[in-house]
Protein backbone atom coordinates (compact mmCIF):
# COMPACT_ATOMS: atom_id res chain seq x y z
CA UNK A 1 0.00 0.00 0.00
CA UNK A 2 0.80 3.54 -0.84
CA UNK A 3 2.08 5.77 1.95
CA UNK A 4 -0.37 7.92 3.51
CA UNK A 5 -3.23 4.90 3.19
CA UNK A 6 -6.24 5.44 4.59
CA UNK A 7 -6.82 4.52 8.55
CA UNK A 8 -8.61 1.02 8.91
CA UNK A 9 -10.96 -0.20 11.85
CA UNK A 10 -10.47 -3.73 12.61
CA UNK A 11 -14.02 -4.63 13.11
CA UNK A 12 -14.33 -3.86 9.42
CA UNK A 13 -12.05 -6.83 8.47
CA UNK A 14 -13.66 -9.77 10.41
CA UNK A 15 -14.74 -12.34 7.87
CA UNK A 16 -12.84 -10.57 5.21
CA UNK A 17 -12.11 -12.56 2.23
CA UNK A 18 -7.92 -12.99 1.48
CA UNK A 19 -7.03 -13.12 -2.21
CA UNK A 20 -3.63 -14.16 -3.80
CA UNK A 21 -2.40 -12.11 -6.60
CA UNK A 22 -3.85 -13.78 -9.38
CA UNK A 23 -7.16 -13.29 -7.56
CA UNK A 24 -8.07 -16.87 -6.29
CA UNK A 25 -9.47 -16.79 -2.39
CA UNK A 26 -7.13 -17.63 0.33
CA UNK A 27 -9.36 -17.80 3.43
CA UNK A 28 -11.07 -15.23 5.28
CA UNK A 29 -9.79 -12.88 7.83
CA UNK A 30 -10.13 -14.79 11.24
CA UNK A 31 -8.42 -12.01 13.36
CA UNK A 32 -4.93 -9.52 13.66
CA UNK A 33 -2.20 -10.23 15.46
CA UNK A 34 -0.24 -7.60 17.54
CA UNK A 35 2.65 -6.80 19.95
CA UNK A 36 2.04 -4.59 22.90
CA UNK A 37 5.22 -2.42 23.30
CA UNK A 38 6.96 -0.50 26.24
CA UNK A 39 5.75 2.69 27.28
CA UNK A 40 2.92 4.31 25.36
CA UNK A 41 4.38 3.40 21.96
CA UNK A 42 1.58 2.09 19.37
CA UNK A 43 1.48 -2.07 19.34
CA UNK A 44 2.92 -3.04 16.40
CA UNK A 45 0.72 -5.19 13.74
CA UNK A 46 2.38 -8.89 13.47
CA UNK A 47 0.11 -9.89 10.99
CA UNK A 48 -3.22 -11.51 10.11
CA UNK A 49 -4.65 -15.30 11.19
CA UNK A 50 -6.37 -16.42 7.88
CA UNK A 51 -9.11 -19.51 8.43
CA UNK A 52 -8.23 -20.71 4.83
CA UNK A 53 -10.51 -23.07 3.02
CA UNK A 54 -9.50 -26.39 4.89
CA UNK A 55 -10.70 -24.46 8.02
CA UNK A 56 -6.95 -24.52 9.08
CA UNK A 57 -5.97 -21.43 10.92
CA UNK A 58 -2.35 -20.13 9.46
CA UNK A 59 -0.67 -16.97 10.14
CA UNK A 60 -0.04 -14.65 7.74
CA UNK A 61 3.22 -11.79 8.60
CA UNK A 62 1.93 -8.01 7.55
CA UNK A 63 4.89 -8.37 5.60
CA UNK A 64 3.10 -10.85 2.84
CA UNK A 65 0.30 -8.37 3.01
CA UNK A 66 0.11 -6.36 -0.31
CA UNK A 67 -3.25 -5.04 -0.27
CA UNK A 68 -6.14 -4.21 2.77
CA UNK A 69 -8.67 -2.16 0.50
CA UNK A 70 -12.40 -2.09 0.94
CA UNK A 71 -14.22 -5.92 1.24
CA UNK A 72 -10.85 -7.72 0.44
CA UNK A 73 -7.03 -8.32 1.44
CA UNK A 74 -4.20 -9.05 -0.85
CA UNK A 75 -1.48 -11.60 -0.26
CA UNK A 76 1.58 -12.06 -1.94
CA UNK A 77 0.32 -15.90 -2.70
CA UNK A 78 3.05 -17.17 -0.46
CA UNK A 79 1.20 -18.65 2.68
CA UNK A 80 2.43 -21.11 5.34
CA UNK A 81 0.27 -23.48 6.48
CA UNK A 82 1.45 -24.61 9.64
CA UNK A 83 -1.50 -23.86 12.40
CA UNK A 84 -1.40 -20.70 14.31
CA UNK A 85 0.14 -21.03 17.52
CA UNK A 86 -0.45 -17.29 19.85
CA UNK A 87 2.83 -16.62 21.25
CA UNK A 88 3.10 -15.03 24.98
CA UNK A 89 3.79 -11.57 23.80
CA UNK A 90 1.09 -11.48 21.26
CA UNK A 91 -2.12 -10.14 21.46
CA UNK A 92 -5.57 -11.10 19.44
CA UNK A 93 -6.71 -7.46 17.94
CA UNK A 94 -10.60 -9.00 17.97
CA UNK A 95 -10.22 -11.55 20.18
CA UNK A 96 -8.58 -9.57 23.70
CA UNK A 97 -8.59 -5.83 22.76
CA UNK A 98 -12.23 -4.88 21.73
CA UNK A 99 -14.48 -4.48 25.34
CA UNK A 100 -12.14 -3.89 27.21
CA UNK A 101 -11.92 -1.62 30.16
CA UNK A 102 -9.16 0.97 29.88
CA UNK A 103 -8.56 4.53 31.10
CA UNK A 104 -8.15 7.66 29.28
CA UNK A 105 -4.58 9.78 30.16
CA UNK A 106 -5.10 13.32 30.47
CA UNK A 107 -2.24 15.83 28.56
CA UNK A 108 -0.49 15.71 32.42
CA UNK A 109 -0.47 12.04 32.15
CA UNK A 110 -2.73 11.43 35.33
CA UNK A 111 -5.49 8.43 34.86
CA UNK A 112 -8.82 10.16 34.05
CA UNK A 113 -11.96 8.22 33.33
CA UNK A 114 -12.84 4.68 32.73
CA UNK A 115 -14.25 3.82 29.01
CA UNK A 116 -14.77 0.72 26.90
CA UNK A 117 -13.03 -0.18 23.63
CA UNK A 118 -15.39 -0.21 20.78
CA UNK A 119 -12.75 -0.79 18.01
CA UNK A 120 -9.27 0.20 17.18
CA UNK A 121 -7.55 1.61 13.62
CA UNK A 122 -4.24 0.57 11.97
CA UNK A 123 -2.45 2.14 9.67
CA UNK A 124 1.04 1.63 7.69
CA UNK A 125 3.55 3.65 8.44
CA UNK A 126 4.63 5.98 5.50
CA UNK A 127 7.93 4.76 3.71
CA UNK A 128 7.58 1.22 5.11
CA UNK A 129 5.91 -1.99 5.52
CA UNK A 130 5.42 -1.72 9.37
CA UNK A 131 1.73 -1.34 10.52
CA UNK A 132 0.83 0.08 14.34
CA UNK A 133 -2.56 0.31 16.00
CA UNK A 134 -2.42 4.22 16.10
CA UNK A 135 -6.07 4.70 17.30
CA UNK A 136 -8.57 3.72 19.83
CA UNK A 137 -12.58 4.11 19.41
CA UNK A 138 -14.31 4.46 22.80
CA UNK A 139 -17.67 4.97 24.98
CA UNK A 140 -18.01 6.67 27.55
CA UNK A 141 -19.92 5.62 30.84
CA UNK A 142 -20.58 1.60 31.30
CA UNK A 143 -22.18 0.43 27.76
CA UNK A 144 -20.59 -1.03 25.17
CA UNK A 145 -20.96 -1.15 21.35
CA UNK A 146 -24.55 -2.49 22.11
CA UNK A 147 -25.31 0.86 24.24
CA UNK A 148 -26.69 4.13 22.89
CA UNK A 149 -25.33 5.54 26.17
CA UNK A 150 -22.52 7.67 26.95
CA UNK A 151 -20.20 9.42 24.59
CA UNK A 152 -18.23 7.92 21.54
CA UNK A 153 -14.66 8.89 20.43
CA UNK A 154 -11.61 8.63 18.96
CA UNK A 155 -8.27 8.80 20.98
CA UNK A 156 -4.57 8.33 19.98
CA UNK A 157 -3.31 4.78 21.35
CA UNK A 158 -0.95 7.10 24.04
CA UNK A 159 -3.93 8.44 25.31
CA UNK A 160 -5.27 5.38 26.97
CA UNK A 161 -3.56 3.32 29.61
CA UNK A 162 -4.94 -0.40 30.76
CA UNK A 163 -4.35 -2.59 28.02
CA UNK A 164 -1.83 -4.68 29.31
CA UNK A 165 -3.36 -5.10 32.76
CA UNK A 166 -5.10 -8.98 32.49
CA UNK A 167 -8.96 -7.65 32.99
CA UNK A 168 -11.39 -10.03 34.75
CA UNK A 169 -15.34 -9.97 33.48
CA UNK A 170 -14.14 -8.43 30.13
CA UNK A 171 -17.38 -7.41 28.24
CA UNK A 172 -17.71 -9.01 24.85
CA UNK A 173 -20.38 -7.26 22.78
CA UNK A 174 -17.84 -5.46 20.28
CA UNK A 175 -16.74 -8.65 19.57
CA UNK A 176 -19.84 -10.32 19.25
CA UNK A 177 -21.33 -7.29 17.25
CA UNK A 178 -18.32 -7.76 14.97
CA UNK A 179 -18.96 -11.25 14.32
CA UNK A 180 -22.72 -10.82 14.13
CA UNK A 181 -22.51 -11.92 10.24
CA UNK A 182 -20.57 -14.81 10.50
CA UNK A 183 -22.15 -18.65 9.82
CA UNK A 184 -23.06 -20.88 13.37
CA UNK A 185 -19.84 -22.99 12.17
CA UNK A 186 -17.73 -19.79 11.45
CA UNK A 187 -18.62 -18.67 14.70
CA UNK A 188 -17.86 -21.88 16.58
CA UNK A 189 -14.26 -21.93 15.14
CA UNK A 190 -13.68 -18.65 16.23
CA UNK A 191 -15.07 -19.36 19.45
CA UNK A 192 -12.73 -22.45 19.37
CA UNK A 193 -9.81 -20.52 19.47
CA UNK A 194 -10.73 -17.79 21.70
CA UNK A 195 -8.96 -18.40 25.54
CA UNK A 196 -11.40 -20.03 28.01
CA UNK A 197 -12.04 -16.57 29.51
CA UNK A 198 -12.94 -15.13 26.18
CA UNK A 199 -14.76 -17.84 24.98
CA UNK A 200 -17.29 -17.53 28.02
CA UNK A 201 -17.54 -13.92 28.01
CA UNK A 202 -18.86 -14.11 24.34
CA UNK A 203 -20.84 -17.18 25.39
CA UNK A 204 -22.20 -15.34 27.98
CA UNK A 205 -22.93 -11.90 25.39
CA UNK A 206 -24.74 -13.87 22.69
CA UNK A 207 -28.49 -14.42 22.77
CA UNK A 208 -29.96 -17.79 23.64
CA UNK A 209 -30.87 -18.78 19.91
CA UNK A 210 -27.10 -18.07 18.34
CA UNK A 211 -25.80 -19.67 21.25
CA UNK A 212 -27.69 -22.72 20.69
CA UNK A 213 -26.46 -22.17 16.97
CA UNK A 214 -23.05 -22.01 18.18
CA UNK A 215 -22.64 -25.08 20.45
CA UNK A 216 -24.47 -27.47 17.77
CA UNK A 217 -21.50 -26.60 15.28
CA UNK A 218 -18.61 -27.01 18.68
CA UNK A 219 -16.66 -29.54 19.95
CA UNK A 220 -17.82 -32.00 22.52
CA UNK A 221 -15.08 -30.78 24.97
CA UNK A 222 -15.83 -26.84 24.43
CA UNK A 223 -19.82 -27.74 24.61
CA UNK A 224 -19.30 -28.75 27.79
CA UNK A 225 -17.18 -25.89 29.36
CA UNK A 226 -19.27 -23.13 28.07
CA UNK A 227 -22.53 -24.81 29.51
CA UNK A 228 -20.62 -25.60 32.63
CA UNK A 229 -20.34 -21.52 32.84
CA UNK A 230 -23.37 -20.26 32.50
CA UNK A 231 -26.45 -20.34 35.65
CA UNK A 232 -28.13 -23.22 35.04
CA UNK A 233 -31.42 -21.17 34.24
CA UNK A 234 -29.91 -19.85 31.15
CA UNK A 235 -28.27 -23.50 30.51
CA UNK A 236 -31.75 -24.34 30.34
CA UNK A 237 -32.78 -22.19 28.34
CA UNK A 238 -29.92 -22.87 25.85
CA UNK A 239 -30.64 -26.56 25.61
CA UNK A 240 -34.33 -25.77 24.92
CA UNK A 241 -33.46 -23.56 21.83
CA UNK A 242 -30.95 -26.04 20.85
CA UNK A 243 -32.12 -29.30 18.45
CA UNK A 244 -33.29 -32.47 20.68
CA UNK A 245 -30.84 -34.45 19.39
CA UNK A 246 -28.39 -31.50 19.94
CA UNK A 247 -29.46 -31.34 23.28
CA UNK A 248 -29.10 -34.83 23.78
CA UNK A 249 -25.69 -35.25 22.61
CA UNK A 250 -24.47 -32.47 24.76
CA UNK A 251 -26.55 -33.68 27.88
CA UNK A 252 -25.24 -37.22 27.41
CA UNK A 253 -21.55 -35.70 28.13
CA UNK A 254 -22.61 -34.55 31.42
CA UNK A 255 -23.18 -36.60 34.89
CA UNK A 256 -26.44 -37.70 35.43
CA UNK A 257 -27.04 -35.71 38.38
CA UNK A 258 -26.22 -32.47 36.34
CA UNK A 259 -28.14 -34.18 33.41
CA UNK A 260 -31.47 -34.04 35.29
CA UNK A 261 -31.39 -30.90 36.99
CA UNK A 262 -30.65 -28.86 33.89
CA UNK A 263 -33.78 -31.23 32.30
CA UNK A 264 -36.16 -30.06 35.24
CA UNK A 265 -35.11 -26.68 34.73
CA UNK A 266 -36.46 -27.13 31.27
CA UNK A 267 -39.82 -26.50 29.39
CA UNK A 268 -41.56 -29.73 30.06
CA UNK A 269 -42.56 -30.58 26.30
CA UNK A 270 -38.60 -29.98 25.19
CA UNK A 271 -37.40 -32.06 28.19
CA UNK A 272 -39.64 -34.57 27.29
CA UNK A 273 -38.26 -34.91 23.64
CA UNK A 274 -34.82 -34.98 25.26
CA UNK A 275 -35.52 -37.21 28.05
CA UNK A 276 -37.08 -39.59 25.05
CA UNK A 277 -33.79 -39.53 22.63
CA UNK A 278 -31.18 -39.87 25.78
CA UNK A 279 -33.16 -43.14 26.30
CA UNK A 280 -31.80 -44.84 23.36
CA UNK A 281 -28.12 -45.85 22.26
CA UNK A 282 -26.28 -43.35 21.30
CA UNK A 283 -25.16 -44.87 17.47
CA UNK A 284 -28.82 -45.95 16.43
CA UNK A 285 -31.71 -44.61 15.07
CA UNK A 286 -33.39 -43.44 17.89
CA UNK A 287 -29.77 -41.73 19.48
CA UNK A 288 -29.18 -39.91 15.87
CA UNK A 289 -32.51 -38.87 15.04
CA UNK A 290 -34.44 -35.37 15.65
CA UNK A 291 -37.86 -35.43 17.22
CA UNK A 292 -39.34 -32.00 15.12
CA UNK A 293 -39.60 -33.45 11.54
CA UNK A 294 -42.08 -31.83 9.33
CA UNK A 295 -45.51 -33.86 10.30
CA UNK A 296 -48.52 -32.95 8.29
CA UNK A 297 -52.02 -34.64 8.45
CA UNK A 298 -53.25 -36.62 5.28
CA UNK A 299 -56.11 -33.78 4.66
CA UNK A 300 -52.78 -31.22 4.34
CA UNK A 301 -52.46 -29.86 0.77
CA UNK A 302 -49.48 -29.53 -1.01
CA UNK A 303 -49.31 -25.63 -0.50
CA UNK A 304 -49.59 -26.28 3.47
CA UNK A 305 -46.71 -28.42 2.72
CA UNK A 306 -44.20 -25.91 0.40
CA UNK A 307 -45.14 -23.33 3.30
CA UNK A 308 -43.85 -25.91 6.09
CA UNK A 309 -40.94 -26.21 3.86
CA UNK A 310 -40.11 -22.93 3.50
CA UNK A 311 -39.76 -22.37 7.31
CA UNK A 312 -36.32 -20.43 7.72
CA UNK A 313 -35.06 -22.19 10.86
CA UNK A 314 -35.13 -25.72 9.04
CA UNK A 315 -32.11 -28.01 7.88
CA UNK A 316 -31.73 -28.34 3.92
CA UNK A 317 -31.81 -32.16 5.44
CA UNK A 318 -35.07 -31.62 7.44
CA UNK A 319 -36.57 -29.80 4.45
CA UNK A 320 -36.20 -32.02 2.01
CA UNK A 321 -39.74 -34.03 2.62
CA UNK A 322 -42.88 -33.63 4.87
CA UNK A 323 -44.03 -37.01 6.61
CA UNK A 324 -47.47 -37.72 6.23
CA UNK A 325 -49.17 -39.12 9.61
CA UNK A 326 -52.40 -39.68 11.04
CA UNK A 327 -53.23 -37.57 14.42
CA UNK A 328 -51.71 -36.23 17.33
CA UNK A 329 -49.19 -34.88 14.24
CA UNK A 330 -46.50 -34.18 17.07
CA UNK A 331 -43.91 -37.01 17.88
CA UNK A 332 -44.73 -39.53 18.30
CA UNK A 333 -47.62 -39.26 16.18
CA UNK A 334 -50.67 -41.36 15.56
CA UNK A 335 -49.98 -43.79 12.47
CA UNK A 336 -47.72 -43.28 9.82
CA UNK A 337 -48.55 -43.25 6.20
CA UNK A 338 -45.61 -42.87 4.28
CA UNK A 339 -43.00 -39.77 3.33
CA UNK A 340 -43.55 -36.75 -0.09
CA UNK A 341 -40.10 -35.82 -0.86
CA UNK A 342 -39.57 -31.81 -1.71
CA UNK A 343 -39.20 -32.92 -5.73
CA UNK A 344 -42.82 -34.15 -5.93
CA UNK A 345 -44.04 -31.34 -3.77
CA UNK A 346 -43.32 -28.82 -6.88
CA UNK A 347 -44.79 -31.56 -9.30
CA UNK A 348 -48.46 -31.42 -8.20
CA UNK A 349 -51.12 -28.38 -8.08
CA UNK A 350 -51.27 -26.50 -4.76
CA UNK A 351 -54.58 -28.11 -4.15
CA UNK A 352 -53.56 -31.80 -3.93
CA UNK A 353 -54.19 -33.56 -1.16
CA UNK A 354 -50.63 -35.10 0.60
CA UNK A 355 -52.12 -38.76 1.30
CA UNK A 356 -52.32 -38.71 -2.04
CA UNK A 357 -48.83 -38.09 -3.32
CA UNK A 358 -46.85 -40.34 0.02
CA UNK A 359 -44.20 -42.84 -1.24
CA UNK A 360 -45.36 -45.93 1.43
CA UNK A 361 -42.75 -48.03 -0.88
CA UNK A 362 -39.75 -47.17 1.04
CA UNK A 363 -39.79 -49.09 4.47
CA UNK A 364 -38.92 -46.88 7.47
CA UNK A 365 -35.94 -47.11 10.39
CA UNK A 366 -36.72 -48.47 13.71
CA UNK A 367 -35.12 -47.00 16.57
CA UNK A 368 -33.00 -49.72 17.60
CA UNK A 369 -31.29 -49.63 13.53
CA UNK A 370 -27.80 -49.29 14.06
CA UNK A 371 -25.36 -46.41 12.73
CA UNK A 372 -23.87 -48.88 9.63
CA UNK A 373 -27.51 -50.01 8.64
CA UNK A 374 -28.15 -46.39 9.08
CA UNK A 375 -25.77 -45.10 6.78
CA UNK A 376 -26.56 -48.02 4.28
CA UNK A 377 -30.42 -46.95 4.38
CA UNK A 378 -29.35 -43.32 3.51
CA UNK A 379 -26.90 -44.87 0.64
CA UNK A 380 -29.13 -47.34 -0.76
CA UNK A 381 -32.01 -45.05 -1.26
CA UNK A 382 -30.02 -41.77 -1.92
CA UNK A 383 -31.66 -39.96 0.92
CA UNK A 384 -30.99 -36.81 2.95
CA UNK A 385 -33.30 -38.24 5.91
CA UNK A 386 -35.72 -41.19 7.05
CA UNK A 387 -38.31 -41.45 9.23
CA UNK A 388 -38.26 -43.72 11.99
CA UNK A 389 -40.81 -45.38 13.50
CA UNK A 390 -41.64 -47.52 16.17
CA UNK A 391 -43.86 -51.09 16.64
CA UNK A 392 -46.75 -49.36 16.70
CA UNK A 393 -46.18 -47.62 13.46
CA UNK A 394 -45.91 -44.54 14.93
CA UNK A 395 -43.46 -41.70 13.67
CA UNK A 396 -40.68 -41.02 16.48
CA UNK A 397 -38.51 -38.84 14.16
CA UNK A 398 -36.43 -38.38 11.05
CA UNK A 399 -32.11 -39.42 10.96
CA UNK A 400 -30.77 -36.84 8.62
CA UNK A 401 -27.22 -37.29 7.02
CA UNK A 402 -25.30 -34.74 8.55
CA UNK A 403 -26.16 -36.26 12.25
CA UNK A 404 -25.53 -39.71 10.97
CA UNK A 405 -22.18 -37.74 9.30
CA UNK A 406 -21.00 -36.44 12.62
CA UNK A 407 -20.81 -39.79 14.18
CA UNK A 408 -18.78 -41.58 11.23
CA UNK A 409 -16.51 -38.63 11.43
CA UNK A 410 -13.51 -39.13 13.85
CA UNK A 411 -14.27 -37.16 17.21
CA UNK A 412 -12.03 -34.09 16.56
CA UNK A 413 -13.31 -33.85 13.01
CA UNK A 414 -14.26 -30.31 13.92
CA UNK A 415 -10.69 -29.71 15.10
CA UNK A 416 -8.83 -31.42 12.63
CA UNK A 417 -6.46 -29.89 10.01
CA UNK A 418 -6.08 -30.94 6.64
CA UNK A 419 -2.46 -31.20 5.22
CA UNK A 420 -1.92 -29.54 1.81
CA UNK A 421 1.08 -30.74 -0.02
CA UNK A 422 4.21 -28.57 -1.49
CA UNK A 423 3.27 -25.54 1.30
CA UNK A 424 6.53 -25.47 3.23
CA UNK A 425 5.92 -24.61 7.24
CA UNK A 426 7.26 -22.62 9.34
CA UNK A 427 6.85 -19.49 10.81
Amino acid sequence: MAAGAPRIFVSHLAGVPVFDPVGDQVGRVSDLVAMLRVGRRPPRLLGMVVEVLSRRRVFVPMTRITGVQSGQVITTGVVNMRRFEQRPTERLVLGELLDRRVRLVGPDGREGEEVTVLDVAIQQLPARRDWEIDKVFVRKGKGGVLSRKGETLTVEWSAVTGFSLEEHGQGAESLVATFEKLRPADLANALHHLSPKRRAEVAAALDDDRLADVLEELPEDDQVEIIGKLKEERAADVLEAMDPDDAADLLSELPEEDQERLLTLMQPDDAADVRRLLAYEERTAGGLMTTEPIVLRPDATVADALARVRQQDLSPALAAQVYVCRPPDETPTGKYLGTVHFQRLLRDPPFTLVSSLVDSDLPPLGPDTPLPAVTSYLAAYNMVAAPVVDESGSLLGAVTVDDVLDHLLPEDWRETEFHEEGIPHGR
